[in-house]
């Protein structure tokens, strides 16, 4: 540990969920097929997952929460493994993708504020009690001339891009950054 009892990035604990064949170096992989060769093969709608409490620095999902039955489960899931102070990096498509419906394992697509159910202030957070903070959302888009414009106009104004605009100009996916929020009891100074 660091002096200010922070890990530095030597010992950060690191965890990629659903790595299929994008293996993380130096990170514990993980993934529902054994065919891809993980560390650890299990299904992440199986709880609770066999990590250990408070375990990983940072967390990587990408493109996973769109093959799970329970979304709920699984945010609760990724909050118990994390530390306090942990980075979850996780993207999935945006629900005016043609990736969103194309893959037939897919079971849901998301919008803009679907992680916002995890803030501590949403009206609707007592479906969990998983709570984070989200540090960074945004919509992305394939790189075209014109998507760097609609890119620019959707991540300031995400609400009235996605109730008008985004059958006309379609985003690619969803990236959000978010740490969780842990109650830190019985601290000692």
């Amino acid at each position: 540990m660091a002096d200010n009892g922070t890990r530095d990035a030597r010992t950060k604990r690191i965890l990629n969920l659903g790595c299929g064949e994008r293996k993380l170096p130096g990170a514990l992989n993980l993934d529902a097929s054994s065919r891809t060769s993980p560390d650890i093969v299990h299904d992440l709608d199986r709880h609770p997952w066999p990590l250990s409490d408070d375990s990983f620095d940072e967390v990587h999902a990408y493109d996973v929460l769109e093959h799970l039955k329970d979304v709920i489960g699984f945010m609760e899931e990724l909050h118990r493994v994390c530390a306090p102070e942990a980075t979850v990096h996780l993207t999935v498509p945006h629900f005016s993708s043609a990736n969103a419906w194309r893959d037939p394992t897919h079971r849901r697509s998301f919008a803009h504020d679907s992680v916002r159910y995890f803030e501590e202030q949403h009206p609707l957070a007592f479906y969990s009690t998983a709570r984070f903070e989200i540090l960074c959302s945004r919509v992305e888009f394939v790189k075209t001339p014109l998507n760097r414009l609609v890119a620019r106009l959707a991540n300031r104004w995400p609400g009235p891009y996605e109730n008008r605009w985004a059958w006309i100009f379609p985003a690619w996916f969803l990236y959000w950054q978010l740490r969780p929020v842990k109650r830190v009891t019985g601290s000692s100074e």
